[in-house]
């Protein structure tokens, strides 16, 4: 009979939770943008309620009381900007980033490209000398320990220097949540060096930047293809000397389209939960999806204030 995997993944990330409401000093100051539906404004009230966050609700004041009334949520006490539209309270939030009225961004009901539009604009954006990336967190009953993935939501096709922001962002945010240093797996669909697949020839790239110090804080090999990465009986299968194979910390993919499709079937098919944030940019950009549960909502919270915490001590 084939093997049956059950799980309750209810409280996965408990431990990243208290992690962020425990931090010293005030909570972290997010500007949610355009939070005119249930789930954005439940996922900001429920962070607010646990000490992680203290928000700003950004976008059209009567479309966010609406929200409020049909969903049954209290804003009393909720900080307040009106904006006439997403567009506009996309620009008004990284305003507030750069007036020092938030330490991060959170995205409500819009697009993620137009939220980025904003970001990533050269001159009032959030640019700073790193390429941004996202991180996905996941807690899966099929893995011993979190598993960071990138990236997998906005660089669609990265070239090397790309994956080298990629690869530092990743690590960046795994020591931020106490996972240092971090095994960094760069996947292939083999672990040999191949000319014919240049995601091989990039990953042995990374390798080399690494010893030379151009990524930092982490412990990086590839390629290596995903059953090497994560599991130690394939590793000890094919006989691979490797200190990360079995045992990898991060993910790096190839392109968006292997990152994306990988962190969702752990999600769907594995019943994995996942947070996300944005990386590289002047503050952390919390990345949600209108299908994470609350919890998923609060986890991509927490996330980003542990690391808006860590950057503040960070070389």
């Amino acid at each position: 009979m084939p093997a049956i995997m059950t799980s309750d993944m209810e409280g996965q990330f408990d431990w990243l939770i208290s992690k962020a409401a425990s931090l010293p000093g005030p909570a972290l100051r997010v500007a949610v943008i355009h939070p005119v539906d249930a789930s954005s404004l439940k996922g900001a009230l429920d962070a607010t309620a646990a000490g992680i966050m203290t928000p700003v609700l950004v976008g059209p004041a009567a479309k966010i009381a609406a929200a409020a009334e049909l969903a049954g949520l209290d804003l009393s006490g909720i900080e307040q900007v009106d904006a006439p539209h997403s567009h506009g309270a996309a620009a008004r939030c990284v305003d507030l980033i750069h007036e020092g009225k938030a330490d991060a961004l959170m995205k409500g009901a819009l697009h993620t490209n137009e939220m980025m539009a904003e970001v990533v604009k050269r001159e009032g954006g959030l640019r700073t000398e790193r390429r941004m990336s996202h991180v996905f967190l996941l807690s899966t009953a099929g893995y011993r320990k979190p598993l960071l993935i990138s990236d997998g939501a906005l660089n669609i096709a990265p070239d090397l220097m790309a994956k080298r922001w990629i690869t530092q962002n990743a690590i960046d945010a795994a020591r931020a949540i106490d996972i240092d240093p971090p095994k960094v797996a760069i996947l292939s669909a083999t672990e040999e060096v191949d000319p014919t697949i240049p995601s091989t020839i990039d990953a042995a790239a990374l390798c080399k930047m690494a010893d030379r110090g151009q990524i930092k804080g982490g412990i990086l090999d590839g390629p290596l293809a995903f059953d090497l990465a994560v599991s130690r009986e394939s590793v000890a299968t094919k006989g691979l000397r490797s200190p990360v194979g079995g045992d990898a910390d991060i993910l790096i993919v190839p392109t968006i389209e292997a990152g994306n499709m990988l962190a969702k079937q752990l999600d769907y098919l594995a019943g994995a939960s996942a947070a996300g944030i944005v990386l590289g940019a002047a503050a952390p950009i919390i990345l949600t999806s209108r299908a994470d549960s609350a919890e998923e909502r609060m986890a991509s919270c927490a996330f980003a204030a542990a690391v808006a915490h860590w950057q503040r001590g960070a070389p």
